[in-house]
């Protein structure tokens, strides 16, 4: 079991790593292209976008095949579209690399939420979930750091080179490790469709768009912020990366162990937490101590709330969970796409390299506004649940003897 586990954090950790690195390569993708940052930041957009279409669409053509050969299938295109952008010639060639290898990425997570949900008892699921991410968790302490120091030092093409080379080891990992999983039997495509009917499952979805896009809405532009602001030079970006990344791995492992007991109170915390860190972010943001723990503080406050909603969609969604949690991961990749998109915006209107915090505070505290809802409206079912069942009783069983 906890080599299973080990093979999907491998192919995490790589999924992980080109999903971020990007971010610490902006300003020499856009040099050599000749294209504005807010122009290259369509390279982190596309990718989003190419998560959320690809979610349900890979998971829906995975169902005629077993889980792990769609995780092999996932990995070997997630290969091939790496291998597209460290050749691109042009842009618009980088973007669809882009894209191609965003395909992979929310049935990946998504299909192996399931799979390491599945080998756990029901009350360690959420730990489970989070030791898969726990490699895109760490992809961010280490492959993107790398990855940037890489593209910095002998180019950015050389790190997707390295990327698609991850890829590969994750599509061995998987091979040799992961049980072969069927898919249940009797579970159609109606079953998954029918988890859309549920609003909890859809509150859920729209609090995984908000709570994570208020962090990339900041990330997305943290080279430039950190270099123009800050002070620091661009060298040192690979460190900061490195701290944001340590903060994912603690909030990810923290959200797991959390989620499993007091999974809406975690949500309160990290995602009002996240709205005030985001805040003072625009203030921080001048001096470089404060920067750096504000970054570190993103990054723990954001991905702790992983494991508990991608957890409280398989509860909500159980009996036919794989498509909902494919396209909860495209939640978190739409509201990338949203938040870089509109970060890009407010900079292009002059509002300056920190105006992205607000617009991911905003986001921030709107999922947290969808939390309490969420909250309350599970309340007020489980009151009229109550209340039903008290004035409509189970009848007594009949005595044995009147029985026969």
């Amino acid at each position: 079991m906890p080599l299973a586990l080990l093979a999907l954090a491998i192919g995490a950790f790589g999924i992980g790593t080109t999903e971020f690195v990007i971010m610490g390569l902006l300003p020499e993708v856009a040099a050599e292209f000749q294209v504005s940052i807010p122009t290259a930041g369509f390279l982190v957009t596309g990718y989003a976008l190419g998560v959320v279409i690809g979610a349900p669409l890979m998971t829906l053509l995975g169902t005629k095949v077993s889980r792990k050969r769609m995780l092999m299938i996932l990995m070997a295109l997630f290969v091939i579209g790496n291998i597209v952008s460290a050749t691109a010639p042009v842009f618009g060639v980088m973007l669809a690399g882009r894209v191609i290898a965003s395909l992979a990425h929310g049935a990946f997570f998504g299909i192996g939420s399931v799979v390491a949900a599945d080998l756990v008892a029901p009350h360690k699921k959420a730990g489970a979930i989070a030791m898969m991410f726990t490699g895109l968790t760490v992809a961010n302490v280490v492959g993107v750091p790398l990855g940037t120091y890489i593209g910095q030092s002998v180019g950015w093409r050389s790190t997707f080179f390295v990327v698609a080379a991850l890829g590969v080891i994750g599509l061995l990992g998987v091979a040799r490790l992961v049980p072969d999983q069927p898919r249940p039997e009797g579970v159609r495509l109606r079953h998954e469709l029918a988890a859309f009917r549920n609003v909890q499952v859809l509150l859920a979805m729209a609090m995984t768009v908000l709570g994570f896009g208020g962090v990339f809405a900041a990330i997305t532009y943290i080279t430039p912020m950190m270099t123009e602001i800050a002070g620091y030079s661009a060298s040192s970006v690979t460190w900061l990366l490195v701290l944001f990344g340590l903060g994912m791995v603690g909030g990810n492992l923290l959200g797991g162990k959390f989620a499993d007991r007091r999974l809406m109170p975690l949500l309160y915390v990290s995602l009002g937490g996240l709205a005030v860190v985001l805040s003072l972010f625009t203030l921080t943001a001048h001096n470089k101590i404060a920067a750096a723990a504000t970054i570190f503080l993103i990054g723990a406050l954001g991905f702790a709330t992983v494991p508990p909603l991608q957890k409280r969609v398989l509860d909500q969604a159980a009996g036919a969970p794989t498509l909902a949690s494919a396209v909860n991961i495209g939640a978190f990749n739409l509201g990338n796409a949203l938040s870089a998109w509109l970060g890009g915006m407010v900079i292009a209107a002059g509002l300056g390299y920190t105006a992205p915090n607000w617009v991911g505070a905003a986001l921030a505290a709107s999922a947290l506004v969808l939390a309490v809802v969420s909250s309350t409206l599970e309340r007020r079912t489980a009151a009229a649940s109550r209340l039903v069942a008290a004035h409509h009783p189970e009848p007594a069983a009949a005595p044995a003897a009147a029985r026969h």
